[in-house]
């Protein structure tokens, strides 16, 4: 069950019309935030402006299929990687990959 700060954090996001996505890489894991409705460039300008700029694709995995599967490497085995691309909204919980070229 989730604690008390989780469902504080939870309820604060909802309210604001937040949602988290994540990446992640040979040496660091890392959580994002972006607005509900915000398209795969939005998010990935979160990174950084060239993202965004230079936006191609996103290799996308559900974060429950990526946790279930034991990372990207299994969840791809799977067939649970999506490339999405500049229209696609971000769900909450996504593990993305961004392709660009600037």
């Amino acid at each position: 069950t989730e604690g008390g700060l989780g469902s504080l954090v939870n309820a604060t996001y909802s309210k604001l019309g937040l949602r988290t996505y994540y990446t992640t890489g040979e040496t660091e894991s890392r959580a994002w935030t972006i607005k509900v409705g915000d398209t795969a460039p939005q998010a990935a300008g979160v990174i950084h402006g060239d993202f965004e700029r230079g936006f191609i694709a996103a290799d996308t995995i559900a974060y429950d299929d990526f946790v279930e599967l034991g990372g990207a490497k299994g969840a791809k085995e799977a067939g649970k990687l999506r490339i999405e691309g500049k229209t696609y909204v971000v769900e909450d919980g996504d593990v993305l990959e961004f392709k660009f070229n600037v």
